[in-house]
């Protein structure tokens, strides 16, 4: 047996997200029924994070162990070549035997792109929440300061989670304005289920001058997901990174391409 680490890219339009789903089409079974065909047996793939419906990944992780003597690169070509255009498998590499995609990462990093003007291109709209009112960017880089470190983040958590602890550790929060996208690049050691999004939309509440960085702290240490603000649109968010290495590397949002 052979394990394989795979990088891929998704739009997440489509799909119902990463995980398989009782209905609806998910890129995890696209992935292991693709794989399938070439092992010509069924084939469990594993992916560092469970995307939602909606959400779109430039660098998502998954590991599979397999039986096929094809290299790599030819792996990766007939993977590509079953698969739907928008599902590509950007690398195929060797692993460590005990390698597993979820398990073994130390860190993810997402962007959340607004597109923050009276109208949204037509050719942007799957990819950006789209706000039209003003935002106040210093505002939003501020609040967005209470956040990093390691904290309780029960309140930013959505619902129907089943997880043991909800302590985790944002290392960076770090806002860009490109010309009207606003682009909110997040890295930690783990996030809950909903997490990204419900900071992003509280942070837009604080650019809309409806709350401040104090109320962020606040929220922060109620632990109650009634204080936050909404569940920020699926198609803005994008798995840009995970790290595998220790946190004294460099940090992936140093190294990552954005669309």
């Amino acid at each position: 047996m052979r394990t394989l680490k795979f990088t891929i890219q998704y739009d997440g339009t489509a799909y119902v997200g990463w995980q398989r789903q009782a209905s609806g089409t998910s890129i995890q079974g696209l992935l292991e029924t693709a794989l399938g065909r070439i092992e010509g047996a069924p084939v469990s793939v594993q992916g560092a994070g469970r995307t939602d419906a909606g959400v779109h990944a430039l660098a998502q992780v998954a590991s599979a162990r397999v039986v096929t003597a094809l290299d790599t690169a030819t792996l990766a070509r007939a993977l590509n070549a079953t698969l739907p255009p928008d599902v590509r498998v950007v690398s195929v590499e060797e692993a460590a035997p005990g390698f597993h995609a979820r398990f073994g990462a130390a860190g993810k990093a997402y962007d959340y792109r607004i597109c923050n003007g009276p109208i949204v291109s037509p050719f942007l709209y799957r990819y950006a929440w789209h706000i039209p009112q003003a935002l106040d960017i210093a505002a939003m880089r501020e609040a967005s300061e209470a956040l990093v470190g390691a904290h309780d983040f029960a309140a930013f958590q959505g619902s129907g989670s089943a997880v043991k602890s909800t302590e985790r550790e944002i290392t960076a929060i770090e806002w860009r304005d490109e010309a009207g996208l606003l682009v909110m690049r997040i890295e930690g050691s783990g996030f809950l289920r909903h997490m990204v999004r419900n900071i992003a939309g509280t942070l837009v509440e604080v650019g809309l001058g409806r709350s401040s960085r104090a109320t962020v702290r606040e929220i922060l240490a109620s632990r109650d997901r009634t204080h936050a603000g909404p569940t920020a649109p699926p198609q803005g968010l994008f798995l840009v990174g995970v790290r595998y290495g220790p946190f004294d590397t460099p940090p992936l949002r140093a190294g990552i391409i954005d669309v």
